[in-house]
């Protein structure tokens, strides 16, 4: 047989056998004989997908404390608020010292104090000034996200809050996108004394039109000036301008303020908060603004004389189109016209359920009620949603002490373990943790929740939503984090879990039975007849070669 023929014949081979490599060539997972589930697995492109369950920033401000004479309850939990907000909230800027202001994000003028009118003790004259914050908007400057807030792992819904007036950058630091700890979810839980005379000034920071409607609480229609006093749609603050509500609340209770300016657009949006007004006491330095609600590290006479502990429950949801509206434009005629004329409100969804601004499991780290045996906790729970909340304690029953603000006498409180709470609607409860079988079945971590089972949900995903835990202190551990929970924690404070990039028990023994139905083991006889042919042809090619080299020498 003749040279030529015969190296023709041997390209034929190794064209062959690469055709065979090729087609043997195994992925590292593969598909199964059955048709993938759509959320099937795909690797996220970020290095990084799980989180540590408590980043443990602030471990000091856990501690009960006295500032500027303001006394700051202990808060056992993961993430506690600044003790210098609180003590800034009780006494006004305008009677703390400088040292204490600078711990803060707060402006000198956004909240003061003045004139004991009434002799008691406290002061009588409020000065609050509110700004409205963006979070998680387009930036001008380049294809990323500006004051950016988590509300669960990897998930950043555009948002609208009032906040209080603060100094400084909106971010946490020069080297972070981060908004600061004062801008956030959801709008501050204000608090005034009944009787005080308490000026609220909208400084409208933002590119559209807001107002504050002071929802439930005393107040007249006009200012002593003749001007808007109940914050409608036809009296708009515009931007760059500013505007002053006035009321002097004779009624106590727990209200509710929100923006009246396209009101189901920019409620939604979260401009939305709680107002309560507490009964009048000497001596009574409330806690103003309790930001983030959650524990009322500082609570009013009255409060004490009653309960051991006080606690603030907002709950909020988002639709993520409404939401994305402000992350996919940043010229205010662009956001105005898909806000107002392209989303429809009656074709929108709630994809987003948040208590106290988080989604399970940061629901963990600031929404904890932390009990001991034998405690009465005083509940502040609002329905800033669009739907219904169908509030659910495990272990324990509470009794509804008041409605909208409004007392109930003695007959008419009643005890359950399902609260249902309409839109904007607020309950007061008086949960008891005395172990008698009604009250508390004994100590536990006992989760609470909304029944409504989108509730618990986080664009889907469950567990999420407003998920949160009655925990009783012994345990919890060192960091505020609830113990015998560790799987739970690993699986869900995970950027890939909401992502919907993993398996929901992808981990563990049960992996093979219930992880990715999509993906399975390679092929090892497929790897080795891969590995043959790749090898062969490999070694044909090296042979033609150095026959081709030994006949260009000859």
């Amino acid at each position: 047989m003749s040279k030529k023929p015969l190296l023709l014949l041997m390209l034929f081979i190794i064209a062959a056998l690469v055709a065979v490599a090729v087609y043997f060539a195994p992925a590292m997972l593969q598909k199964a004989d059955i048709t993938p589930p759509a959320t099937v697995y795909n690797r996220s492109g970020e290095t990084v997908a799980v989180e540590k369950p408590c980043s443990n920033e602030h471990p000091e401000w856990r501690q009960a404390q006295v500032i500027d004479g303001v006394k700051i309850n202990e808060a056992p939990s993961c993430e506690p608020d600044n003790p210098y907000d609180i003590a800034v909230a009780v006494k006004g800027a305008n009677n703390v010292s400088m040292q204490t202001l600078m711990q803060t994000h707060l402006a000198q003028d956004a909240l003061t104090m003045t004139d004991d009118l009434d002799g008691d003790g406290d002061p009588d004259v409020i000065r609050i000034k509110l700004e409205v914050a963006e979070l998680n908007g387009a930036s001008p400057d380049g294809d990323f996200l500006i004051n950016t807030y988590d509300i669960a792992p990897g998930i950043q819904p555009g948002l609208w809050v009032f906040a209080p007036k603060s100094s400084g950058m909106a971010l946490k630091n020069f080297n972070s996108l981060v908004a600061n700890p004062l801008l956030r979810a959801p709008s501050p839980v204000i608090r005034v004394e009944q009787g005080d005379k308490v000026y609220i000034t909208l400084e409208n920071t933002h590119y559209l039109p807001h107002t504050i409607h002071l929802h439930g609480v005393d107040h007249s229609w006009v200012t002593a000036a003749g001007d808007d006093n109940d914050g409608m749609e036809e009296h708009p603050v515009f931007p760059g301008k500013s505007h002053t509500y006035e009321i002097q609340p004779r009624h106590a209770g727990t209200m509710f303020y929100h923006c009246h300016v396209q009101t189901a657009q920019h409620y939604m949006m979260g401009l939305n908060g709680m107002f309560i007004v507490e009964e009048n006491q000497p001596n009574n330095w409330v806690q103003t603004f309790n930001i983030g609600a959650g524990q009322v590290r500082h609570p009013s006479v009255a409060v004490q004389k009653s309960y051991s502990q006080e606690y603030d429950l907002y709950y909020q949801s988002i639709d993520k189109k409404l939401a994305k509206i402000i992350q996919n434009a940043n010229d205010p005629r662009l956001i105005a016209h898909r806000m107002s004329r392209e989303y429809n409100m009656t074709e929108s969804f709630e994809n987003y359920f948040m208590l106290n601004g988080h989604s399970f499991p940061y629901t963990l780290r600031d929404a904890v009620i932390v009990a001991n045996d034998n405690e009465d906790i005083k509940l502040h729970v609002a329905n800033a949603q669009r739907s219904l909340v169908a509030l659910h304690i495990h272990g324990h029953k509470a009794t509804i002490t008041a409605y909208d603000g409004v007392e109930q006498s003695a007959g008419l409180q009643i005890t359950r373990d399902v609260f249902d709470i309409a839109p904007a609607q607020r309950l007061d409860l008086r949960l008891r943790t005395q172990n008698n079988g009604l009250d508390s079945y004994g100590p536990g971590l006992w989760m609470f929740h909304d029944h409504v089972p989108t509730g618990t949900t986080t664009d889907g995903m469950e567990p999420g939503g407003n998920m949160a835990i009655l925990a009783y202190k012994p345990l919890l551990d060192e960091q505020g984090m609830p113990k015998m929970h560790d799987a739970l924690l690993d699986q869900v404070f995970n950027k890939d879990y909401y992502a919907k990039k993993q398996a929901v028990w992808g981990e563990g023994d049960f992996a093979p039975l219930l992880g990715e139905a999509g993906l399975i083991a390679p092929d090892y006889v497929r790897i080795v007849a891969f590995g043959l042919a790749a090898g062969l042809a490999i070694g044909l090619i090296i042979l033609v070669a150095l026959v081709y080299k030994r006949k260009q020498k000859l």
